[in-house]
């Protein structure tokens, strides 16, 4: 009992610096009481979220006012924090900020006579999402103000606004690294020490970053585009530094490494024109008047609401099968994302046009000759 009421009632050191509490004051005085309070947020923002869903207001007001609140009660808990801390350390809670900080800015190593610390390592975060944020807003202006004023195409103004973005962002990161102490010639440090790393892991990553810059010169995608890559069908959402984002048919978000942009076969159905043709096949019996059929079925294809109406459907005899004449319906559509809509309507609308004109779509049928051996 004694070793336990030695060890609770001691002062906490931490190296050479002695703390103004103990174990038993940091669990009642600090511990248990954010335990509660997180306790008690996290009950109250779970109530907010069922009384607001039970409203009738609208959905986007709903969800706004959850996201308010969940950040409203997470200010409310970093407060309390600090009270409980200030009141923890006391008076000399100043002081043990300043060592504190001392001891957080000693280098721990030189970088091209830099010296690195780890309040740099941490100031670096920021400096890198305050980049990113700047090179997507001024990435956003110039789409809104001049880009389109300028005539490009679509695919045109995408490699140049990805390439003001990334340069705008490269150079607000370097600016950073120089406002923090960080001298740029030790730049040329880090590159070598990321050859290095090259042959430890990093090819990979690498490549997808050069990937994705030819991808912005190139322009064999752009967001915005639909494609198929490795079996995946979609939309490209976001095109990234080192991968890039697809929404399949199937509302499903995959994301591929930008250096199977290059290395494999992507289908892009929407490269220098949306409009694509899709393909309906249909099978009739051989009892059908096949010229009554490729009428009808042209017909159908024609009144597609999905159609260009510049190019004229195409209805061809493609096979005498077993069990039926098998026909290919080719219709243009003006956009790619239609493909599926515009096939499920011909593919209704031919069931229904067969039924008004009696048109037979025959079942897989075979014919079973059984000879009787004559006895001898």
């Amino acid at each position: 009992m004694e070793i336990i009421k030695t060890i609770v009632l001691t002062p906490i050191k931490l190296g050479i610096v002695s703390l103004p509490f103990n174990l038993l004051d940091l669990c009642l005085k600090f511990l248990i009481p954010v335990l509660l309070i997180f306790v008690i947020i996290r009950l109250v923002n779970k109530l907010t979220a069922r009384i607001v869903d039970g409203t009738r207001l609208k959905q986007v007001v709903k969800d706004r006012t959850k996201i308010w609140t969940k950040r409203g009660l997470r200010l409310v808990f970093l407060v309390l924090v600090l009270l409980f801390a200030g009141k923890l350390f006391g008076a000399e809670m100043l002081a043990y900020l300043k060592i504190f900080y001392k001891t957080l800015n000693e280098p721990l190593f030189n970088l091209g006579g830099t010296k690195i610390s780890i309040i740099t390592l941490l100031l670096i975060i920021p400096i890198f999402y305050l980049a990113s944020w700047t090179g997507k807003a001024v990435g956003g202006i110039a789409n809104q103000t001049f880009m389109e004023k300028l005539g490009f195409d679509e695919a045109r103004q995408f490699s140049l606004l990805k390439l003001l973005r990334y340069s705008v962002m490269t150079i607000t990161f370097l600016i950073g690294l120089s406002i923090i102490g960080i001298n740029l010639s030790s730049i040329t440090v880090i590159f070598g020490v990321l050859g290095l790393g090259l042959g430890f892991g990093l090819q990979n990553t690498v490549a997808n970053l050069f990937a994705g810059f030819l991808i912005i010169l190139t322009r064999p995608v752009k967001e915005g585009d639909s494609i198929l890559v490795n079996n995946y069908e979609g939309g490209i959402d976001e095109i990234r530094a080192f991968s890039t984002v697809i929404t399949t048919i199937k509302n499903e978000t995959i994301i591929v490494p930008n250096s199977q942009f290059v290395s494999e076969v992507v289908y892009n159905y929407s490269y220098d024109d949306r409009s694509i043709i899709i393909q309906n096949n249909i099978g009739v019996s051989y009892d059908s008047d096949i010229e009554k059929v490729i009428r009808v079925l042209a017909e159908v294809a024609e009144n597609s609401p999905h159609r260009r109406n510049d190019k004229n459907p195409s209805v061809f005899v493609k096979e005498f099968a077993d069990s039926s004449i098998n026909l290919a319906v080719l219709t243009w559509i003006r956009d790619v994302r239609d493909k599926y809509p515009a096939q499920h309507w011909i593919n209704l609308e031919i069931w229904r046009a067969f039924k008004r004109e009696g048109i037979e779509i025959p079942y897989p049928q075979s014919d079973v000759h059984i000879k009787s051996k004559e006895p001898d």
